[in-house]
């Protein structure tokens, strides 16, 4: 191998080295940039699957407090107020179905 051949192999070796740096970096950071993506992905399903429950938690709080109320009232129209809530929990329950299609 003459000294022309050396160096030109040397500059291919250098150059080879260099651009699978250049790729590896680029590689690295296209990683690193897909794994924040996912962090965010999963902290926006758990925000969202949090708010389901806080509207829920709402939901059925709001059921306790009529409960009470109807449970504490000595009124003759109590059996009124619980078919009233018989006819709220079907509405719930269709409503429910409907959401689920």
């Amino acid at each position: 191998m003459s000294w022309p051949e050396a160096i030109a192999f040397c500059a291919l070796m250098l150059t080879v080295i260099v651009a699978a740096g250049i790729w590896l970096d680029a590689h690295s950071t296209k990683l690193k940039n897909r794994t924040k993506e996912l962090e965010l992905q999963v902290r926006m399903a758990e925000a969202k699957a949090g708010q389901t429950s806080d509207a829920e938690a709402a939901r059925l709080e709001e059921r306790v407090r009529v409960l009470e109320r109807i449970a504490t009232d000595r009124s003759p129209d109590l059996a009124a107020q619980i078919e009233q809530l018989r006819d709220l929990h079907e509405i719930d329950g269709r409503t429910v179905k409907e959401n689920a299609r």
